[in-house]
Parts: C-alpha cells; structure tokens; sequence
C-alpha cells in the first residue's frame, strides 16, 4: 500500500509539472534529480515515469535518455478525432437523462467560457469548457467513457495550456448553443454530432499552433 502511495504521488507531482511547463517539452528527466525533488527513493519515480510514458507525456530512447514529449501539432492531429469520438458518445448516452438543473449548468458554463474568452484567459477558457462538456459525461454514468477520457485528460490539458496562438473563439460557443438546443429538443444524435464537430474544430486550432516533426 506505502509503495502504490509513493508512486502516486511522484506521478501526480511529475504529471502536474509537466502539463504546467514546469517540466518543460524536451527537458531531459534524470532520476537522480528528481528523486531529491521529490524526496522519494528510485522506486516510486521509475514507476510513475512508466506511467506518464504510457500516457504520452514522457518518452524514453533505452540506454539515452528520458525526456518530457516535445509538444507537436501531431499529438494534436492524433488526440482530438479520439476526444470528439469519446465526447461525442457522452453526449448521446447522456441527452435522455438530462434534467432542467443540468440544462441550467450548461447555459452557465458557455456564459463562462464567453466571459474567459473575452478576458483572453486560456486557463478560465479551458476550465468553463471542461465544465461545459463535464455536465454530459457525468450524465452518461459510463465509467469506460470517464475511463478513457481520465486516461486522456493531462495530454489534452497540456495541449491547451502550453500551446501558443488564438483561444477557441465564438464560433465554439455558438457550437456551445447548438450543442443545447439540441440535447434540450432531445435529439441525441443532433446533440453528439454537435459535440464531435466543436471537438475537431478546437483540435484544429490546436494542432495549427504547434510546430511539426522538423520544429
């Protein structure tokens, strides 16, 4: 139990500097070092630096070296059509259960993300439309959908947070809109499309900001 307790931590505390650019892309992780960050033995680190390798925030060339993933417009290109697929089937599972009080959390949560977006606040941008799209996974009470997305969840926020360029625009939040009329008329499928297509517009603005394989 202390030693799953151990990894943990390193993960969490790892992942965290990571996603926040603490840990900055291509920055080379050397076990020494962090072991004295985090005040932890080898064990543990090594552990949870399987764990982020596995998720796609680290990578390892045996024998060289151990580096956080450069941030490139391909990990955009190759998580969004996933996340908008998953997304998608949240929101077609969820739309027969919603109720008027979640109807209300969405309204409020684009309101939100029109507000951030105005502020020119990626991280309140980013947060109000978690927020928004949370409403539909929580409905859909599917714990392979949390599951996957859970296992998705740092890659995208370090997408969004450490990118450079333009935030999602009203273009998202009118998405946002259509998104609720829709699961409010109760058209599922209406609904996910909605869901899938504002997904894929904000992995192309993403993948545009980053650079490609040759920098």
């Amino acid at each position: 139990m202390e030693r799953h307790l151990l990894r943990d931590t390193a993960y969490v505390a790892i992942r965290d500097a990571i996603v926040d650019g603490t840990l900055s892309p291509d920055e080379r992780l050397h076990d020494v070092e962090l072991c004295a960050w985090l005040n932890l033995s080898r064990t543990p680190v090594r552990e949870a630096l399987a764990r982020l390798e596995d998720e796609g925030l680290v990578e390892t060339v045996p024998q060289r070296f151990t580096r956080v993933r450069p941030l490139l417009a391909r990990d955009a290109h190759n998580c969004f059509p996933l996340l908008a697929a998953v997304h998608a089937l949240a929101t077609e599972l969820a739309v027969p259960r919603l109720t008027r009080q979640d109807i209300d959390e969405l309204r409020a949560a684009n309101a939100s993300f029109v507000e951030a977006m105005e502020f020119r606040s990626p991280s309140a941008t980013f947060t109000a439309d978690e927020r928004f799209h949370t409403v539909f996974v929580r409905r859909a009470d599917n714990p392979e959908v949390t599951r996957a997305l859970e296992r998705m969840s740092a890659r995208l926020r370090r997408l969004e947070m450490l990118r450079t360029g333009a935030l999602p625009g009203r273009r998202s939040a009118a998405q946002h809109e259509a998104i609720i009329a829709r699961a409010s008329a109760g058209d599922a499928s209406g609904a996910a499309s909605a869901t899938r297509e504002n997904w894929l517009e904000l992995g192309g603005l993403i993948e545009r900001s980053l650079p490609g394989d040759d920098g």
